[in-house]
């Protein structure tokens, strides 16, 4: 018998001093079987991060063709690929030549270290990627934070992040290891 995705459910108020960006999200997260609420709630983080009204959930774990989140426009084009974890180099590539900007977003702790030291060459000829690291410490406190119906909200300011719940808030401060030399469009 194969499990079913669980719902969740998030009210997510953004307010991203950085971007000027202020919104409101009800967001609704299948949370797969073999996910983990560490991965579910960088999923949230990632949104967060690139918050706009265009961003969508990809299908995620489920998909090879499809990121963990994107953006397009109205004209189909991928304006965002944001991929989770440490995909596969070739996934990478692949994506940057679909997406004007791509976004890996590490969240192991020293499996990203690794991950990036094996496919560091490889990924700095990339031009439209960045390569961001969250701190396993906070990935767990966002973890504890999980629950089917969040009320959470969100404010980032000079590249730091608190996110606050009802019983609990979080700081996170996102490393950037590699960044694109075009600006986001």
């Amino acid at each position: 018998m194969a499990l079913n995705a669980i719902t969740y459910k998030a009210e997510l108020a953004i307010s991203d001093m950085d971007r000027h960006y202020y919104a409101t999200h009800a967001l609704t997260l299948a949370k797969h079987p073999s996910e983990t609420d560490e991965r579910l709630m960088v999923r949230l983080l990632a949104f967060a991060l690139y918050a706009d009204e265009r961003l969508q959930f990809g299908k995620g774990i489920s998909s090879d063709d499809e990121p963990d989140l994107w953006r397009k426009d109205l004209t189909g084009e991928i304006l965002e690929w944001i991929e989770l974890g440490q995909p596969d180099e070739q996934r990478i590539r692949k994506a940057c030549g679909r997406a004007r900007q791509v976004v890996v977003i590490n969240y192991s702790g020293r499996g990203a270290d690794i991950w990036w030291e094996k496919n560091r060459t490889q990924l700095e000829r990339v031009k439209n990627l960045s390569v961001i690291d969250i701190p396993a410490a906070a990935v767990g406190a966002l973890a504890a934070m999980a629950e089917r119906n969040m009320r959470l909200q969100c404010l980032i300011q000079d590249r730091q992040v608190q996110i606050f719940g009802e019983n609990a808030a979080v700081t996170v401060d996102p490393a950037v290891r590699m960044a694109p030399s075009q600006v986001r469009g």
